[in-house]
C-alpha cells in the first residue's frame, strides 16, 4: 500500500492484523520456510506482530521505556556522546575521508538504546548490532538467515541470564521483572523477542534518519543554508527527512482477517499479506504536489508515516526525533565546510527494502 490516506486507513482498520499465528495463512500452514530472509519478521512474539489485546498486553509493558520524562532525562547523556563523537572527528587527519554513518550516525543511537536496556558489554552489544544489519539485509542467503536467527537468541539469552543474576536500573531487568512476578504477562520468549524489538528498532531507524539528513543537506546546500539563516529550523530538517525519506522503507507484514474492499475496486482477501510503504507513501503526489520527491526544508505539508500510525505507532518516536535535534546542529555547526567525499551517485543504499540508508557516507569535514 503506497498512498498515504489509504495506507493510513488500513493501519487503523480493526481488520487487519500483524499476527501470522492467527491470520496468515501460509504461516499457519507451515509454508514459510526459516530460511525465508523475512522468517525473523515474521516469527517474533512481540507487539510487533500482536493483535488485539495482546498488542495492548505487550505495548503497555515496554511504554515504561519510552515515557516523555525518561526520554527527556536522556539529552545530558546523549549531547555528552555527540560531543565525544566530535571530537574523536575533530582529532581526525585533515583531510582524510570519514564514513559520518559509521562514526556518527551510528554510535549515538545504538549507544542510548543499549544503556537504556542495560546492555554494558561491548561484545553483546556489538554481536546483537550484526545480528540487527543482518535481519535487515533482506537479500541473505539462506545460510546467513538461519545463523543469524541462532545466533540473535543466542546473545539474548546471555543478556537475560546475566540481568536475572545480577539486576539492575535498566529495562531488561524491568521486563524480567514483569515476567517472574506475573507471568501470565509475558512469556520467555516473548521477553526475548521483546528485547530484539527494542534494541533493533531503537537504533536502526535512527541511524538511518541521521545518515539521510547529512546527505540531504550536503546534497542541498540551499536548503542548508536556509536553516543557517534561520528561514527554517532543525525540527524542519528532521521532518522533511523523514517525508522525503523515511528510515523504514517498507515493514512486513500485515493481513486481512476478512476480505476488504478498498476504493478503486481492490478487494483484499482475507489472509492476504499487506506490506506496508512507508517511503512511497511520504512522496505522495496527492498530498506533497507536483514534485513530491523533492527535498525541501520549507514545505507546508510535512505529514508522513514515517514511525507508522495507529496502534502500532513506534513508542521511540520521541527519543529518536531528540538524538537527531542534538546530533544534526552539533555536526554541522562544528564543521561548516563538511562535504561529501565522493560524488551523490558513487554512494549505495544497503541491501534491504525495509532499512532505508546508505552503506557508507563518506565526508571530507573541512571542506
Amino acid at each position: 500500500m503506497t498512498t498515504q490516506p489509504l495506507l493510513k486507513e488500513l493501519l487503523t482498520d480493526p481488520r487487519v492484523s500483524k499476527d501470522p499465528h492467527q491470520h496468515w495463512p501460509a504461516w499457519i500452514n507451515g509454508d514459510i520456510s526459516p530460511e525465508w530472509p523475512l522468517f525473523t519478521w515474521v516469527a517474533v512474539r512481540n507487539m510487533f506482530t500482536a493483535y488485539g489485546t495482546d498488542h495492548k498486553r505487550l505495548r503497555t509493558l515496554v511504554a515504561k521505556a519510552f515515557t516523555a520524562r525518561r526520554t527527556a532525562a536522556l539529552r545530558p547523556r546523549i549531547e555528552a556522546m555527540t560531543a565525544d563523537l566530535l571530537d574523536a572527528l575533530a582529532a581526525r587527519a585533515p583531510g582524510e575521508p570519514v564514513d559520518l554513518r559509521e562514526t556518527y550516525a551510528y554510535p549515538i543511537p545504538i549507544q542510548v538504546i543499549c544503556e537504556l536496556f542495560g546492555v554494558t558489554d561491548p561484545d553483546l552489544r556489538d554481536g546483537l548490532r550484526d545480528c540487527v544489519d543482518s535481519i535487515f539485509h533482506t537479500s541473505a542467503d539462506p545460510d546467513e538467515v538461519t545463523a543469524t536467527y541462532a545466533r540473535t537468541y543466542e546473545l539474548l539469552g546471555a543478556l537475560v541470564a546475566a540481568k536475572r543474576a545480577a539486576p539492575a536500573d535498566d529495562m531488561t531487568s524491568v521486563l524480567i521483572s514483569a515476567r517472574e512476578e506475573d507471568g501470565s504477562r509475558l512469556s520467555e520468549q516473548e521477553l526475548l523477542d521483546t528485547l530484539l524489538l527494542v534494541i533493533s528498532a531503537g537504533h536502526e531507524t535512527t541511524v538511518n534518519l541521521l545518515d539521510n539528513a547529512i546527505h540531504a543537506l550536503l546534497t542541498h546546500p540551499d536548503q542548508l543554508a536556509l536553516v543557517r539563516a534561520g528561514k527554517a529550523g532543525w525540527d524542519d530538517v528532521i521532518e522533511e527527512t523523514l517525508r522525503n525519506r523515511a528510515p523504514v522503507a517498507s515493514l512486513p507484514l500485515r493481513y486481512a482477517t476478512e476480505d476488504i474492499a478498498l476504493p478503486d475496486g481492490t478487494v483484499l482477501k482475507q489472509g492476504d499479506a499487506i506490506l506496508a510503504a512507508y517511503a512511497a507513501a511520504g512522496r505522495d503526489p496527492e498530498l506533497h504536489g507536483a514534485e513530491p520527491d523533492r527535498f525541501d526544508v520549507t514545505r507546508t505539508v510535512k505529514d508522513h508515516l514515517a514511525f507508522g500510525h495507529g496502534v502500532h505507532f513506534c513508542l521511540g518516536a520521541p527519543l529518536a526525533r531528540l538524538e537527531a535535534s542534538i546530533a544534526l546542529p552539533a555536526l554541522f555547526d562544528r564543521f561548516p565546510r563538511m562535504r561529501l567525499a565522493v560524488e551523490p551517485g558513487d554512494l549505495r543504499p544497503v541491501e534491504s527494502f525495509i532499512s532505508n540508508g546508505h552503506r557508507a557516507l563518506p565526508a571530507l569535514l573541512h571542506g
